[in-house]
């Protein structure tokens, strides 16, 4: 689990409101981003590898091994790390790291993990270009991973310890965002049905920077 920063825009970054008004257009926008990456991707041969961090043993960092078995359930044409059956989790993280770039030549890693933000940021999806950083949250010093990521904000920053939020969080919140996050993936082979004028109907998919 990590941090949000909620800083400067720092390449490209888009959000989905988890149930929100518009959330089908924001996926679908999302999902045609996501899929000129990996085109950009194949091109360069690099294998498409997601690697979906957390532990099922707190509700408030499960999302990441949630998003991993739902990609291996719709069997996605991708390399998928970190599932509820096997977890990469903070004793494995930097093996996993390891075996994933001596297996394969030209990894492009999209990572996912849970994390905390504001009160208001509660229940966004964020997908960034460049890595994150796993464990920050609680103070854990762990590789950031990713060539782009996903973070799921799914609890909010308070005085209190911040490890008292992995039990504190809603199990619904963290399915929900899960089921976003894979969506958003298993949709790429379909995207191209999508009407652009649907798509482009409503500017939904936001810059970092006018996230509030």
């Amino acid at each position: 689990m990590n941090t949000f920063y909620n800083g400067k825009k720092q390449n490209s970054s888009y959000y989905i409101k988890s149930n929100g008004r518009n959330e089908e257009i924001e996926i679908n926008r999302l999902t045609l981003k996501l899929k000129k990456v990996i085109q950009e991707s194949a091109v360069e041969n690099k294998t498409i590898v997601f690697l979906c961090i957390g532990s099922d043993r707190y509700v408030g960092d499960s999302l990441g091994p949630l998003v991993g078995t739902m990609l291996l359930d719709s069997r996605v044409p991708y390399q998928v790390y970190g599932t509820l059956e096997e977890p990469i989790h903070a004793f494995n993280l930097k093996g996993t790291i390891k075996e994933i770039h001596k297996q394969f030549n030209k990894p492009l890693i999209i990572s996912i993990d849970a994390c905390l933000g504001n009160k208001d940021q509660v229940g966004y999806v964020v997908f960034k270009e460049g890595p994150l950083a796993p464990g920050k949250a609680l103070e854990k010093m762990l590789p950031e991973v990713g060539d782009y990521h996903f973070q799921g904000i799914v609890n909010y920053i308070d005085p209190l310890p911040t490890s008292q939020f992995l039990n504190d969080t809603r199990l619904y919140m963290v399915m929900n965002l899960a089921k976003i996050i894979s969506t958003v993936v298993t949709k790429i082979a379909t995207v191209e049905n999508v009407a652009e004028d649907e798509i482009n109907a409503l500017d939904n998919v936001r810059q970092l920077d006018d996230f509030k």
